[in-house]
């Protein structure tokens, strides 16, 4: 483990165009459930089924984004950043994901980018974060294919009533997390437990992206990316069985989501062959050139070979493992944790990054962080300052070794729903009050602010 870096020096100097922004997802923030002809959406339905929230808790209301969207806007003006990442409600602009408009959704991000653009921070909508509407959702999700052509038309529709004034669009957050949380193990919306058998919901996604690059550039486009989540993974010892593991771990939550949009094939092919087809065909969607790669990076996992037969399902980071699993990742002793549990290793964003150009090389287009962040309680907040300074400092090494990065977003501007947490975990640089709905900026909003002021005098 190495020294912590102390949060009270300057940070190293990144270059003057490097974009640096917060981001959020629409099911997290905004509320107003079922306002203004919002139909419902997965994460509502899994929310509204009691026991899938730990603390009881659902998103009608969340922050209240949708009211309050000025006041956000005016605390990301304060805080400097050049650019704020949020996602579209694709259920507030399709109810019914597909068929007719809603036109009062479409005003209300009609309204956040105008109030984005006059504060002076650049607008990145993220199409897809998640909250699939509910009527695909019965009609299969993003099992069927039909999801994902279903996407590209809304993609197309969003485009056509902001383009003009976003410069930079993400298609999807985080299929991997969708695929094994929401479709592989049911403990997110919209709570299957298909195992191996969600694999096509990853190919559908990936398609869907795809053909939304499409859709965008169609529409005018000219700088797209994805926000994909990644890690290394790390075997839990030298033993044939733990690296055999590792390796599958690794192939199926980041080769799996990474290969496919920047080499343009599946890494591998009895994996592939598992896939709806016509696979060939699909991957040379998929495979549309990006303007940027994003990547959101919270931790590295540890993986060893499963238990012994019969031992029964274990917990990792709060979600119960099936045996039946061919891998069991691990706790990473040695490393300070946040009030999630998760380890603090910032290095390993370092070691991520530098193996991504290796193994990729000029197939990796500029990466951009587009989520890193962590869960403390607490106003006075110096655990996420230490954090935040210690993964910048990350970031800086690698780019130092030649990783082309261009951008940083903190996850998140707010304390927020939290999926399956409810609201017991807070990311944000703001604290929110979820009785009152108060805002009090935190002490690392005041250090990103202050460390922003001082890049911005370089």
């Amino acid at each position: 483990m190495t020294t912590v870096p102390d949060p009270s020096l300057p940070l190293p100097r990144f270059p003057r165009d490097f974009v640096w922004g917060v981001s959020t997802s629409a099911a997290q923030i905004e509320g107003a459930v079922g306002e203004d002809g919002r139909g419902r959406s997965a994460w509502d339905v899994f929310a509204a089924e009691g026991r899938r929230i730990k603390d009881g808790s659902d998103p009608r209301v969340a922050t209240d984004h949708y009211h309050r969207y000025r006041e956000d806007v005016a605390l990301l003006g304060e805080l400097g950043v050049g650019a704020y990442r949020f996602s579209v409600a694709w259920p507030r602009v399709a109810p019914d994901g597909s068929g007719a408009v809603n036109g009062a959704g479409l005003d209300f991000y009609d309204r956040l980018v105008d109030e984005l653009l006059a504060a002076g921070v650049a607008p990145i909508p993220t199409l897809f974060h998640w909250d699939t509407p509910q009527a695909l959702e019965e009609g299969g999700g993003w099992l069927v294919r039909e999801t994902a052509e279903r996407f590209a038309a809304y993609a197309e529709v969003v485009a056509g009533r902001l383009g003009d004034r976003v410069e930079r669009w993400i298609t999807l957050n985080e299929p991997a997390e969708l695929t094994l949380l929401g479709y592989g193990l049911g403990q997110h919306a919209p709570g299957r437990q298909l195992l191996f058998e969600a694999l096509p919901a990853a190919h559908h996604q990936l398609l869907g992206h795809g053909l939304a690059v499409q859709a965008l550039r169609a529409q005018g486009a000219r700088n797209i990316g994805i926000a994909n989540s990644h890690g290394p993974t790390w075997p839990a010892s030298a033993a044939e069985a733990d690296t055999a593991a590792a390796d599958l771990y690794d192939l199926l939550l980041n080769r799996l989501f990474a290969e496919p949009v920047l080499l343009g094939r599946y890494p591998d092919e009895e994996l592939a062959g598992l896939l709806p087809g016509p696979v060939a065909e699909d991957l040379e969607i998929i495979s549309q050139p990006l303007d940027w790669y994003g990547i959101n990076y919270y931790q590295p996992t540890l993986v060893g070979a499963p238990a012994a037969e019969g031992s029964g399902p274990t917990a990792f980071g709060g979600i119960q493992l099936p045996p039946e699993l061919p891998f069991a990742p691990r706790e990473i002793p040695g490393y300070p944790r946040t009030d999630f549990g998760w380890p603090v290793v910032p290095e390993a964003l370092t070691e991520l990054l530098v193996s991504f150009r290796e193994r990729y090389g000029d197939r990796l287009p500029p990466v951009v962080i587009t989520e890193n962040g962590c869960a403390y309680e607490g106003i006075e907040d110096g655990e996420r300052i230490a954090f935040l300074d210690g993964h910048l400092r990350a970031l800086h090494a690698a780019m130092d070794a030649g990783v082309d990065v261009r951008g940083y977003f903190v996850w998140s501007l707010l304390d927020n729903f939290e999926w399956a947490e409810g609201y017991a975990r807070r990311f944000g640089l703001v604290h929110v009050d979820y009785e009152t709905l108060r805002r009090t900026p935190k002490a690392s909003y005041r250090w990103l602010r202050d460390a922003l002021r001082e890049q911005a005098r370089g």
